[in-house]
């Protein structure tokens, strides 16, 4: 018989038939055979397989396709085009835009000439409402010496700005200081969002409330309040243009709305053109009426730039235009309209005196606005009549309107006797009414040190109060100590034998002082 070799029996021989999983490529080294169980060395290759695959997942995962820089012209239009674009749109409905995701940005902006560690007392009072009734908020105040580098770095060419120099060049080519705390306010809300406040507005109540809780907060891109709502006007010479508007000395919106970028804009556009039109070479150099500043970047200019985004928004879904007449006039209560929320007259502008805006004391009242800050108006004057003045001090009184137009429009057709005459009537009015102002704010002065010296008075007389309570304090504790001295002095006596262990009966006359006051007790002054 011829021999031949056995066959062994371990799976490990090398003399077993090839096979998948005993490929030179996938076999276990010959070092490890004996020391590997068997059922694992069978499953090693399908190991080593399965750890491949995890490899390349988790590579694709980490290490993406690289993006185009930051810097590159298409990031640039990319990241401008994502701010400009409205929020009530949106490419697919499963998506919700990151500016109508969650709350609004918790942010307090005020714009003033100096920081708040050089506030005015009245301002320093005014700006701690806001901090107190929003304590979970940020406070912020950008001043005359740091607004430019806000400016810059949020809408220059650098890391994290919009990447709009030609914004940063005309902010710094404007030089009237009302022009710059309008512009500057839209900037800000359209770069960070949150709540906008002038200096001399109080806020009565927190933050919080203003959206009502009927609302979905998640609905609502911006908060504005009416401000003033005359519609009867909007013919009227002088006063038609800022008859129907809504307030901008406080509201709240969401970061990257177009309208605030159409605001400004519409304000660069609105100025360059005012500088052909008076020939200057720069929009630093334009002079400005009152009027042109309530229409180009105030009030009016606000309520434009709204009412036009919100057509804009309802523009083929159908119904009506959005007029004020239809829509805003005699507002009672807050709508929302196209995610934006409008408050009624006394949420941010009670106590006009005009618009049925009640008061400050009402439940609705939001903020106060006290006005000392306004004094803008001065270098930029309103039509002033030289016998009648103002129409804007008849506030918006259609009795007194309608008298002033009537004076004005006669004023023509008199002879130039008569008018010296009404020139000189008016002039003893306007002294005496000066007379009367003085008289008020002498008596205000000689109230006011009255009421000075009666806190000093009362200051004294509870300082001497202090004063004696102490003194009485220090007699009473002098008392307890030389009673507590006595009382050990004759604990003494008595252990050496020399004092008396029985007291000896009080004679005639004699009175029992009265017990120790308890804690806090004083005794009567003496």
């Amino acid at each position: 018989m011829k021999w031949r070799p056995a066959r062994l029996s371990s799976p490990l021989s090398p003399l077993l038939p090839t096979t998948p999983l005993a490929s030179p490529t996938l076999s276990v080294p010959s070092k490890l055979r004996n020391r590997i169980p068997s059922q694992m060395r069978r499953t090693f290759p399908a190991y080593i397989l399965i750890v491949t695959l995890l490899i390349l997942l988790f590579k694709a995962e980490v290490f993406p396709s690289q993006p185009a820089p930051v810097g590159s012209s298409s990031s640039a239009i990319t990241r401008r085009s994502h701010l400009q674009k409205p929020l009530g749109s949106s490419s697919s409905s499963h998506h919700q835009s990151p500016q109508q995701a969650g709350d609004f940005p918790k942010k307090i902006w005020q714009t003033w000439k100096v920081d708040p560690y050089n506030f005015a007392k009245r301002d320093k009072n005014t700006a701690r409402t806001w901090t107190s009734k929003n304590p979970g908020y940020r406070y912020e105040v950008l001043t005359d010496h740091n607004d430019l580098l806000y400016v810059e770095s949020k809408y220059g060419s650098g890391p994290g700005g919009l990447d709009r120099p030609d914004i940063v060049e005309f902010y710094k080519t404007v030089t009237a200081q009302i022009i710059k705390a309008d512009l500057l306010r839209y900037m800000i809300m359209y770069a960070d969002g949150g709540i906008y406040a002038d200096i001399d507005v109080e806020a009565l109540k927190p933050a919080e409330r203003f959206i009502p809780t009927r609302y979905n907060v998640t609905d609502i891109d911006m908060v504005i309040g009416v401000e003033i709502d005359q519609p009867e006007f909007k013919k009227h010479e002088i006063l038609g243009g800022k008859c129907m508007s809504f307030c901008q000395w406080t509201f709240m919106c969401r970061p990257g709305l177009p309208v605030m970028l159409k605001l400004i804009e519409n304000i660069m556009s609105w100025l360059e053109e005012l500088a052909k039109q008076q020939n200057v070479s720069s929009v630093g150099e334009v002079e400005l009426a009152f009027d042109e500043v309530i229409s180009g970047t105030g009030p009016s200019a606000f309520t434009g730039a709204i009412l036009e985004d919100m057509n804009s928004k309802r523009k083929g879904k159908g119904g009506q235009k959005i007029t004020w007449d239809n829509t805003f006039h005699n507002l009672d209560e807050s709508k929302l309209v196209e995610r934006v929320l409008v408050l009624d007259v006394e949420k941010f502008a009670a106590g006009q005196g005009h618009s049925n805006s009640g008061n400050h004391d009402a439940r609705g009242a939001l903020v106060k606005h006290h006005y000392h800050a306004s004094n803008w108006p001065s270098k930029h004057p309103r039509f002033k009549h030289p016998a009648y003045g103002e129409v804007e001090r008849c506030n918006w009184d259609a009795e007194c309107v309608r008298k002033w137009d009537e004076d004005v429009a006669q004023w023509d057709g008199l002879s130039e006797k008569q008018k010296k005459k009404i020139l000189d009537r008016k002039q003893k009015e306007y002294e005496l009414e000066m007379e009367r102002l003085k008289k008020e704010k002498e008596q205000a002065e000689a109230l006011e040190r009255l009421g000075r010296a009666e806190r000093e008075r009362k200051k004294r007389e509870e300082e001497e109060r202090l004063r004696k309570k102490e003194r009485m304090e220090e007699v009473y504790r002098k008392a307890v100590e030389e009673d507590k001295k006595k009382k050990n002095q004759q604990i003494l006596l008595e252990a050496a034998g020399l004092g008396h262990k029985e007291s000896t009966p009080p004679g005639p006359g004699f009175v029992a002082p009265a017990p120790l006051p308890g804690p806090g007790v004083f005794p009567p002054a003496l």
